[in-house]
């Protein structure tokens, strides 16, 4: 009998993991586990969060089409036993600063600070109240306010909106911005901060502090005298509701 090299060696041993990466593959596999568990928990949140968010936004139109037929119903019913419909007195105003430093007394200065209306054509919303108006009453010349409708809420919100994150100027690109930020007061999505901000609803000081002043462009086609009031042919002042022609040539 013959044998070969091969058959006289004796046989080869598997090679022995170490117990290191053994449990280090363990380790790896369950966080792959639980971070797909995850990603598919955070994928069903984010899908009924667009859900209620819709669902939401569909009630706030409905609300807003109700109080516009409201309107025209009690106006039309006054019209028709000889009188006027007398609308409530507004609740929110815009407010835009008009002018810069030159000439300015230390005192409108530090009002305009309080206001966070620290450049020219920047803008911000307030809620009409007798501080408010005393404030506004001292600085005058320096801005222009009135009150602005749904559309032009609506339409600086979300052209021009940003929030305050951190103290970061945050673009309101994605509801979850909101959410993290205004979570607690049930604001969830920009319909929720619109709808707060043009009812004045109880979760305004928030919702108006959350977001960045307003940075508008120079009206388009210029300005007519900034040295005058508005009902004396100039910009300065309260215009109430022309303030929504203005914001559209801002905006």
């Amino acid at each position: 009998f013959f044998f070969s090299s091969d058959m006289a060696r004796p046989p080869k041993k598997a090679a022995t993991v170490p117990e290191s990466v053994l449990k280090k593959r363990k380790r790896d596999e369950q966080w792959a586990e639980k971070k797909a568990a995850e990603t598919v928990e955070k994928k069903k949140a984010a899908k009924a969060r667009r859900a209620e968010a819709f669902k939401r936004a569909e009630s706030y139109v409905k609300e807003y089409r109700a109080q516009e037929s409201d309107l025209i119903r009690l106006k039309r019913e006054a019209k028709l036993k000889g009188g006027f419909y007398i609308e409530p007195e507004p609740k929110l105003m815009f407010v835009i600063r008009l002018r810069g430093l030159n000439d300015m007394h230390p005192k409108t200065k530090k009002i305009l600070q309080l206001l966070r209306l620290r450049q020219i054509n920047m803008g911000v919303f307030m809620r009409v109240n007798k501080a408010t108006l005393n404030m506004l009453n001292k600085v005058e010349p320096y801005v222009m306010y009135g009150y602005p409708n749904l559309k032009s809420v609506r339409e600086l919100i979300y052209k021009r909106g940003f929030g305050k994150v951190n103290k970061q100027r945050i673009p309101l690109t994605d509801n979850a911005v909101i959410e993290q930020v205004l979570g607690e007061k049930d604001v969830i999505c920009i319909e929720d901060v619109i709808n707060q901000i043009y009812n004045v609803g109880p979760a305004f000081k928030e919702c108006n502090s959350f977001l960045w002043p307003f940075k508008l462009s120079s009206p388009l086609g210029g300005m007519t005298k900034k040295r005058n009031h508005y009902v004396e042919g100039g910009m300065a002042g309260n215009r109430e509701a022309a303030i929504n022609n203005l914001i559209r040539t801002m905006n």
